[in-house]
């Protein structure tokens, strides 16, 4: 992977819990349940021993993505960063479609926090790419599959 891939602080902190609780509860769990497994006897035809196996493969396999993200994070705390008022990684943007008037509220995020169901988008989507750079009061166009949209930037916050 070349270069850095920007993170929040948030973000990257949900990502060290999740590796934490995999590394000091799931995998001693399913090396228990191997162990276990092992004496029950023939493994070629123990479900319980190969069902074990299968979430052990998959947990490392987790913790060595988690890991790897980690390490080409770059890791940015938008809330010790002077506002400016500009769109930048990780602001929180309030927004008015101005066709509607609907309003929404969407925090630009890395790839791999990016969660539409709350707020979250991602850097690379066409709505993030549209914002950036952008100051409040500034229109943004957004290429949409039904057209070209237009909203109006209300509050960048940095949160």
């Amino acid at each position: 992977m070349t270069g850095k891939v920007p993170l929040t602080a948030k973000g990257a902190e949900k990502m060290r819990e999740e590796l934490r609780e995999l590394k000091n509860v799931v995998r001693p769990k399913i090396i228990a349940a191997i162990a276990e497994a092992r004496e029950h006897g023939d493994l070629k035809e123990n479900a319980e021993y190969h069902a074990a196996r299968e979430q052990q493969s998959f947990t490392e396999g987790r913790i060595a993505d988690l890991t790897g993200k980690l390490s080409n994070a770059q890791i940015i705390d938008i809330t010790e960063i002077e506002p400016t008022g500009k769109v930048i990684f990780g602001v929180t943007v309030e927004l008015m479609e101005e066709e509607t008037g609907k309003e929404v509220t969407y925090q630009i995020v890395g790839e791999d926090e990016a969660d539409i169901k709350v707020g979250k988008i991602s850097i690379t989507s066409p709505i993030a790419r549209a914002l950036i750079g952008k100051e409040e009061g500034d229109i943004a166009e957004v290429q949409a599959p039904g057209g070209v949209k237009e909203y109006e930037i209300l509050a960048v916050k940095h949160i």
